[in-house]
């Protein structure tokens, strides 16, 4: 294996363990923080608004990333994005409501550092031939945090209508354990094989490193952003916060709130993150195996396949939850009475895997087409992403099921129609593969 190859691996295990820890919290936070408002009436946080806050700030925060980038490198931006989400774990051994939002901040300027650096890493660690392929196993072994950590959820939670101070305190101690282990791992990282700056040549066929002050980097991502390509794909990234935020944080409390769906109500909580973790590692692990002929067919027909898997999945949805559901615990039902277990974890898995297909080929397309603009395209990326998924957790403790599906849907349908609209018009450019544009990042530090 070439070193890129391995500085992949090294990513993968590293956000896998990291976002055990994360992506678990994520999951249960709702159900979880209902239980200690029960045992604790001082307590008046809220999970949606908890993961709301972190999605703003980490909107907000996208844009100095790349500016940070262009004077540290990606792995320092990694390292420091990964010891705060160590840091909201840690905050629920001590459940107070202005430390979860303080949390929440935190852990929103966090993610901004890690995940920007993580796409200009990865972009860096590839090349047009190999980015598809990388993708892929970056995103299959990323999506293994949600099959580890609420494969214990739904042990620890196993025959439990509420859960418990001990059981809470189990939880978490485990999940920081972990989230340690992932920094160990980010630690490891190496500087990239691929060079950070792409080379012009002057009129003397002499080499001309381009290298950006912080302030001039900031400026070229605003103007990047209010190109024709970004604009275009940025309803697709719109798209993919609001059900990132669905599958995330609302449908799996959902389901352990349906109370008619069976007495092991909250154990299917653990069980739909299996499935959607499930879901996501086939994706990302289909698509990194087959990312040379998916480069040559095209990105579109995945994306589509995606769009699809989650039509049929907010339909099923809508038969078997009650609209209701989101708020906490219900005795209503939907049209399917009694509601069907295997229907709610078939959604969970088509969430998860309709969620890979968008997000592989979104990394492929910024790392393979925007090579040389990566921290830009990818700061991009995750600040319309999680302007859309803040949005979607305000909203998600006062709209119904049924209402944030038709949000979810209607952004699909343009999401899904504009990156095959991008795509045309990079296969029409001869851009498949890389952008022919000077790098405005300096060499890595």
């Amino acid at each position: 294996m070439n070193r890129g190859f391995v500085n992949i691996i090294i990513l993968g295990f590293g956000f896998m363990f990291l976002f055990t820890a994360f992506q678990t919290m994520g999951n249960i936070e709702q159900t979880v923080l209902k239980s200690i408002a029960e045992d604790d009436p001082t307590f008046k946080g809220d999970g949606y608004t908890s993961l709301a806050i972190i999605y703003a700030v980490f909107a907000i925060c996208n844009w100095f990333v790349p500016s940070i980038i262009s004077v540290t490198g990606p792995r320092v931006c990694i390292i420091l994005g990964a010891l705060t989400y160590c840091f909201f774990v840690v905050s629920f051994l001590f459940p107070t409501t202005w430390l979860l939002y303080l949390a929440s901040a935190i852990l929103g300027v966090g993610a901004a550092l890690i995940w920007t650096g993580q796409g200009n890493y990865l972009s860096k660690c590839s090349d047009p031939s190999t980015i598809s392929r990388n993708s892929g196993i970056f995103w299959a072994m990323f999506q293994m945090s949600l099959f580890l950590g609420n494969t214990f959820v739904y042990f620890v939670f196993q025959g439990k209508e509420k859960i418990d101070h001990e059981t809470r305190l189990l939880v978490f101690s485990v999940l920081i354990g972990v989230a340690i282990l992932g920094i160990v791992f980010l630690i490891c990282l190496r500087r990239a094989q691929i060079p950070q700056t792409v080379s012009a040549v002057d009129t003397e066929d002499k080499e001309i490193e381009i290298v950006l002050t912080p302030i001039e980097t900031l400026k070229n991502a605003v103007r990047f952003f209010f190109t024709r390509d970004m604009l275009l794909l940025s309803v697709c990234f719109l798209y993919t916060g609001l059900e990132l935020s669905f599958f995330s944080g609302v449908y799996s409390p959902s389901i352990g709130f349906t109370l008619e769906i069976g007495s092991n109500a909250k154990q299917l909580v653990g069980m739909s993150g299996i499935l959607i973790g499930a879901g996501a590692v086939l994706g990302g692990a289909t698509f990194g195996i087959l990312g040379k002929k998916t480069n040559r067919w095209g990105r579109d027909p995945i994306v589509i396949m995606g769009f699809v898997l989650h039509m049929i999945a907010f339909f099923l949805i809508f038969l078997n939850l009650p609209n209701d559901a989101p708020f906490g615990d219900t005795h209503e039902v939907s049209f399917l009475n009694p509601p069907r277990v295997w229907i709610a974890l078939l959604c969970s898995f088509l969430l998860g895997f309709g969620d890979s297909c968008f997000n592989t080929q979104i990394y492929s397309l910024l790392g393979g087409v925007f090579a040389s603009k990566s921290a830009d395209a990818f700061a991009i990326f995750k600040f319309t992403q999680s302007i859309a998924a803040a949005a979607a957790f305000f909203y998600s403790s006062t709209f119904g099921l049924r209402t944030q599906m038709a949000i979810v849907i209607v952004f699909g349908v343009l999401g899904t129609t504009c990156y095959c609209i991008e795509e045309h018009f990079i296969r029409k450019s001869g851009r498949n593969n890389s952008t022919p544009s000077i790098s405005v990042n300096p060499k890595e530090k």
